[in-house]
């Protein structure tokens, strides 16, 4: 649906539920997309830094560092951090204080509920945002 150029973008999913891990891994990579896996934020800025993926689906509550801090981090200490397009996908709200003052400041391209979307919606999503950034 959406025009992305012929180049193999690359995505880094940063989620620790393993199931949905491997279900966004295989789902994406029939996509077409080349799929880096994290299963928390510490391991997800060492990836996302050292490969430079042209997305990152980030969940928020994980262990070691959350993916709020990771994306703090990554859009503060960082000039690559700072434009990366990044897309949060969580079961908290968005009306939470904390998740509204992240948002708000470090800008991600989307926010989707997980328990509201499905697989092929994520990817669209992505699609969509990857064809924006051409």
């Amino acid at each position: 649906m959406y025009m992305i150029d012929s180049e193999k973008k690359t995505i880094l999913i940063v989620e620790d539920e393993p199931a949905l891990l491997n279900i966004y891994t295989k789902g994406l990579t029939l996509e077409g997309f080349n799929v880096l896996r994290a299963s928390n934020g510490e391991e997800g800025m060492k990836i996302a830094l050292h490969n430079k993926p042209n997305l990152i689906l980030l969940d928020i509550l994980m262990p070691v560092m959350d993916g709020l801090t990771m994306m703090k981090k990554l859009r503060e200490k960082n000039i690559w951090g700072k434009k990366v397009l990044i897309i949060i996908i969580s079961n908290l709200s968005t009306r939470q204080e904390r998740i509204t003052k992240a948002v708000t400041k470090y800008k991600p391209a989307g926010y989707l509920v997980k328990a509201n979307c499905s697989l092929q919606e994520i990817a669209e999503k992505i699609k969509e945002q990857l064809a924006l950034k051409v």
